[in-house]
């Protein structure tokens, strides 16, 4: 009995092998995915069994791991394609990458259908974006458009980075596979952006990532919204560009100073979060007190000193000497200069601070004014020339200067550089101290008496003298009475006739005598004529006419005999020189 069903268990499993061969028969088409059994494993095939009366052969190559070697075992089942169930040797033959391809395929369509996450890997720069590698080594299309939420103009820094991306475009005949992170990236920013929103207040501060930078500021993430950081509310400081103090990634804390919930604009600030240095800057920095800063900038005005993060202090280029001619603040100080200086003035309204350099040193003006005073005589070496004067160095840092019209009491200078040259070590008078305007008059004619007080004596009206011409102008002649002392010889009194040109008349160089006719002591200038002193000379002709005449032995010359005879002298000249002038007259 026992034997019996011992044969039934045994017929029955037979059955149920015979039906699953049957079955498996069935499925052998040419073209479908079956399971096999790998039985065998030579040096260039794998033979496998699929349940049919001859065994496939796959070339060991579709096997070969990542080390380079067989990643199988006999006995193992895979998943293998049919090509043909006999092929001209009589063999079965079969594929395992075709088999992979097509279930990848596979999957690849279900994650479309079901808008599922696929990961890749970004393997290779293409025309229009880039080559992404997906399960079983599938080959997909990331357009440019579709890497990031922005643009990214480098994107073959992106090769070999592993992503998440969603199918937005699929075509099995044609093996078309399109992929998008940005769509993937656009759901995680809206979901970061309601939660942000919800939390968003003014006043309050909160965590960001500096996303992108410009000129005028950065652009920082708060969590699917972006807000922007002006330049102005970075520090309290001076920054030159954002970069100074950002870069992209960095993780900071803003407060948010402004928020539209319509335009949805968000103002940061990052200074905002730290104290005002200004607040108590007065206290901090009382007038006299002597810090020290570094010069940021110099402009043509003055040299701005950075005395801390956020406080700038200016010092005016008329703040830097108490008696250097600055022209510009870069002659004293340069940017980046460690510099000592005074605080003048506190406006924390303005947020300005006035610096002074010079008041560290001594006012030199109150030691001069206590050494020197009016019509005291100094001595010291000009500095320096100038159309209108000299400059002579009295102390160190004080000049004086002497103006052309005090060089002489009698030379008439047209340039200082006539006397003087410079370096020339010189005596002169101070005339006038001006402490406000920080000037000195000098005089160097005052060390000398003025000669106009004694000329008014030495030359009186009507004397007589011999002077030396020394210029021929067309108004006339002028002459040396002594040296630096001249008097004018006017055209009009170098002769009674009239004369058109003075050097006709008389040479320079010549000594002549004439008469002093004119003397104002205010306009300091002496008048002579020659002409005047024709009648002298006449009357001395006729004295010596008299003396010559020959005597009557019965009446003596009277005086009115002398004159009519030299008037008869004169007489005929006159006529000769009208014959001759009619002379000329004629031959011309």
């Amino acid at each position: 009995m026992n034997n019996q069903n011992n044969d039934n268990q045994n017929l029955i499993s037979f059955e149920d092998l015979l039906n699953q061969t049957l079955e498996q028969e069935k499925n052998l088409e040419e073209g479908n995915i079956i399971k096999g059994t790998i039985v065998k494993i030579s040096k260039d095939f794998v033979i496998v069994d699929i349940g049919y009366k001859s065994e496939g052969e796959i070339p060991i190559s579709q096997f070969i791991g990542v080390a380079g070697k067989p990643e199988i075992q006999i006995g193992d089942q895979i998943n293998v394609f049919l090509n043909h169930l006999e092929n001209e040797n009589g063999l079965v033959e079969l594929s395992k990458e075709k088999a992979d391809r097509m279930r990848v395929w596979d999957e690849i369509s279900d994650a479309c259908e079901q808008e599922s996450i696929i990961e890749g890997i970004i393997s290779q720069r293409v025309k229009g974006g880039l080559s992404v590698t997906i399960s079983g080594g599938v080959k997909a299309f990331l357009p440019g458009s579709q890497v990031d939420l922005r643009p990214i103009r480098n994107l073959e820094k992106l090769i070999g980075e592993k992503h998440e991306f969603k199918i937005i475009k699929f075509n099995k005949k044609r093996g078309n596979i399109v992929l998008s992170r940005r769509a993937l990236l656009e759901e995680e920013r809206n979901s970061l952006k309601e939660q942000t929103l919800e939390s968003l207040q003014e006043e309050s501060v909160v965590e960001g990532i500096v996303k992108n930078i410009t000129e005028y500021g950065a652009f920082v993430d708060l969590g699917g919204i972006d807000g922007l950081l002006h330049i102005t509310d970075m520090s309290w400081g001076r920054i030159g560009h954002p970069s100074e103090m950002l870069k992209v990634g960095d993780k900071i804390d803003v407060k948010i100073l402004k928020y539209n919930e319509e335009s949805e604009r968000v103002s940061l600030g990052l200074k905002q979060t730290q104290p005002d240095p200004w607040a108590d800057a007065v206290s901090r920095y009382p007038i006299g007190l002597r810090v020290s800063g570094k010069v940021v900038s110099v402009t043509d005005y003055g040299a701005f000193v950075e005395l801390e993060q956020g406080i700038e202090g200016l010092i005016h280029v008329s703040e830097m000497s108490w008696t250097k001619r600055v022209k510009h603040p870069s002659k004293i100080l340069e940017v980046g200069e460690e510099v000592e200086c005074a605080i003048l003035d506190v406006d924390t309204e303005a947020q300005r601070i006035s610096l002074g350099l010079k008041q560290l040193e001594p006012h030199p003006w109150e030691h001069f004014t206590s050494e020197y005073k009016i019509d005291d005589i100094i001595k010291g070496k000009i500095r320096s020339i100038t159309d209108y004067g000299v400059f002579i160095g009295i102390d160190d840092n004080i000049d004086g200067m002497v103006h052309k019209s005090d060089l002489s009491w009698t030379q008439r200078i047209n340039h200082p550089s006539e006397m003087f040259r410079k370096g020339d070590e010189v005596e002169a008078k101070i005339l006038n101290i001006d402490i406000e305007e920080e000037k000195v008059s000098l005089g160097i004619k005052q060390l000398y008496e003025d000669p106009w007080e004694r000329i008014p004596m030495e030359y009186p009206l009507g004397q007589v003298r011999e002077v030396k011409v020394i210029k021929i102008t067309d108004f006339g002649a002028f002459v040396e009475l002594e040296p630096g002392i001249e008097g004018l010889i006017h055209v009009s009194e170098l002769s009674s006739d009239r004369v058109d040109d003075p050097k006709a008349i008389i040479k320079e160089g010549e000594t002549i005598k004439a008469e002093i006719i004119t003397l104002d002591t205010q306009e300091r200038k002496i008048g002579l004529s020659i002409k005047s002193l024709t009648g002298e000379e006449e009357a001395g002709d006729m004295t010596e006419y008299a003396k010559s005449a020959p005597k009557k032995t019965t009446e003596k010359a009277t005086l009115g005999d002398l004159m009519n005879a030299q008037m008869e002298k004169i007489s005929e000249k006159t006529d000769e020189a009208e014959e001759d002038s009619a002379a000329d007259e004629s031959e011309e």
